[in-house]
């Protein structure tokens, strides 16, 4: 693959970067990333790949543009609403970046299509809003044995972890099992500020695009927190892989696909 003289152009800062160079560009433009939501989360993420030059990016949501979205979902705007946001942000991509190609996936998150559905791509990205949409594609991941960077936000507070086949624990490892419904608040109730969408969901966009080039150290084995109120920034590490995960441990009864 060579780049053009306008892929050089608008790439230039990024092959600068001693971590990216021309052979890190090409990387990208050669990827496939998996988005699941394209909401508060979803909107930098795809902001952020699609300028950076991502290959294809495929989006998985249901819902369509409310207008209480558009304080933090920035992908969207005003003449988005009804819209589904599938569809609404890839416009969005396609009127920056001709380069991306963008595949659409306008349903639910089914966890027994999902293992064939992301084993085409590189890197998966959790970008949903509830915990059984998270719980359902990081189980997909490690059944497909595809890396994921998972991300979640609530009122002031953010989270982010990337989880790599055999390099470090599954969301499940970490979190155990889904709440209970109703026993802990959703982001609806709690309320959450849109710059601190932002801020992890660009941090994500980050995680990705180091996966994708070999850049700098993923957060594997390790948690980000963010909390905005306080300005704190943690990073902690995660115990090693839960021996008893019924995903991912070697006592799980769930068949785990081979990468082809």
């Amino acid at each position: 693959m060579e780049l053009s003289k306008e892929q050089l152009l608008r790439y230039s800062r990024q092959i600068t970067l001693p971590e990216c160079g021309i052979d890190g560009q090409k990387k990208l433009l050669s990827s496939k990333v998996m988005v699941f939501g394209a909401g508060g989360l979803g909107s930098p993420v795809l902001m952020y790949l699609s300028s950076s030059g991502v290959g294809c990016i495929g989006i998985m949501d249901f819902d369509t543009v409310e207008l209480s979205n558009l304080a933090r979902q920035i992908i969207h705007s005003l003449s988005s609403v009804g819209q589904l946001k599938t569809e609404s942000a890839k416009a969005y991509i396609n009127k920056i970046n001709p380069d991306v190609e963008v595949i659409l996936y306008n349903q639910l998150c089914s966890a027994d299509e999902l293992p064939d559905l992301i084993k085409n791509y590189d890197i998966v990205l959790d970008c949903t809003d509830s915990f059984e949409s998270k719980f359902i594609v990081s189980d997909a991941c490690v059944r497909a044995q595809k890396p994921m960077v998972h991300a979640a936000v609530s009122h002031f507070k953010g989270q982010l972890m990337t989880y790599v086949p055999g390099k470090g624990p599954c969301y499940r490892c970490v979190f155990g099992e889904p709440p209970a419904p109703g026993s802990v608040k959703t982001p609806k109730e709690l309320g959450v500020l849109g710059p601190v969408v932002g801020i992890i969901g660009a941090l994500e966009a980050t995680e990705c695009i180091k996966y994708l080039t070999g850049a700098g150290d993923l957060l594997t084995g390790q948690l980000l927190t963010v909390d905005a109120l306080s300005m704190t920034i943690k990073k902690m590490k995660l115990p090693p892989l839960n021996e008893e995960c019924p995903v991912c441990s070697k006592r799980s009864s769930i068949a785990v696909k081979k990468q082809s």
